[in-house]
């Protein structure tokens, strides 16, 4: 059954690939974007363009009010913006604050506005890459708790994951922690830093992450929102890897040599702790509830195929 569908953030690196997931299935769009500028590329897509402001609650209520919508998509992050910028991987909280800030605050705003507005279903935005629960080696499932690494600059960003989950939870809302996204515009500045060879290896490698592409997490959220599914789900390919792993392939993929391999004091100077734990102890995410309960099954279940054909 069609739908009216509101995607806040509709012109983000995941929004522009759900957009026209979401308009072949036969559902009437609202997207929105923060640029005037982008209202022409949200129309290419498919959908109907408005500009918001997700952290001004005005300019949320007049959006959410003006479309109506059966369901509220929260894609609203502020990545692009921060890797267009410097990158700052030592003072993550400062890098990411904006993303931190659309998780929170945003949150709120939309939430408020679906209930203003009578929506009756919430669908947003979580993370499932290197932040699994580090209790043992399998990967993290959704009863395990996030690990928001306390005492590091990846704290803040981290707390704010939690925050969003608990906050779309008490609206009895979905939540969907997506795995690393590579594809169409999501790996740019990380193939560039690659064939820089300025990607390293940290260590051994022993960090394990998720990884999904971007249409598959495009598909998955299609599924939330024409199942109205409640609760958390890891979007995640099959095969959670370490950076020992990972990196090479992408790099061959790229066509690019090898990565150097550093020793984590010096990455620990340069980047700063957080980088060496994802590097050397992150976790992966376990993606058999989504194949359960959503019925998902992801074009590329495995990274290694993915980088080979869907990088770009």
């Amino acid at each position: 059954m069609a739908v009216r569908v509101f995607v806040a953030g509709g012109a983000g690196i995941l929004g522009r690939r759900l957009v026209p997931q979401l308009v072949a299935r036969g559902h009437q769009v609202t997207a929105t974007t923060t640029s005037e500028a982008k209202l022409g590329l949200v129309a290419q897509l498919g959908a109907d363009g408005v500009v918001m402001d997700g952290l001004d609650a005005a300019s949320v209520g007049a959006a959410v009010a003006a479309a109506r919508p059966d369901v509220i998509v929260h894609q609203m992050t502020a990545i692009s913006s921060a890797h267009a910028g410097k990158p700052d991987p030592k003072h993550m909280d400062r890098w990411f604050l904006p993303t931190t800030r659309l998780r929170t605050e945003g949150t709120d705003h939309l939430l408020a506005a679906a209930e203003a507005n009578g929506v009756p279903h919430f669908v947003a935005q979580g993370f499932a890459n290197w932040n699994g629960s580090r209790a043992d080696g399998s990967g993290a499932t959704e009863e395990d708790p996030l690990d928001l690494h306390e005492g590091t600059a990846a704290h803040k960003l981290l707390a704010a994951l939690r925050y969003l989950e608990e906050a779309v939870g008490r609206a009895d809302g979905a939540v969907l922690r997506y795995g690393g996204f590579y594809g169409p515009g999501a790996t740019d500045e990380a193939l560039a830093l690659v064939r820089k060879r300025q990607f390293p290896l940290v260590g051994n490698g022993t960090g394990y992450g998720s990884w999904v592409h971007v249409d598959d997490a495009a598909s998955a959220t299609v599924l939330a929102v024409e199942q109205k599914v409640r609760g958390v789900f890891n979007i995640v390919d099959d095969e959670p890897a370490p950076a020992s792993e990972w990196l090479p392939h992408l790099a061959r993929c790229a066509g690019a040599k090898p990565p150097l391999r550093m020793p984590k004091w010096l990455v620990r100077l340069l980047a700063g702790d957080m980088m060496v734990t994802i590097m050397t102890e992150g976790r992966g995410f376990s993606n058999a509830k989504a194949k359960r309960e959503l019925g998902w099954q992801p074009r590329y279940p495995s990274w290694r195929q993915g980088f080979e054909e869907g990088l770009v």
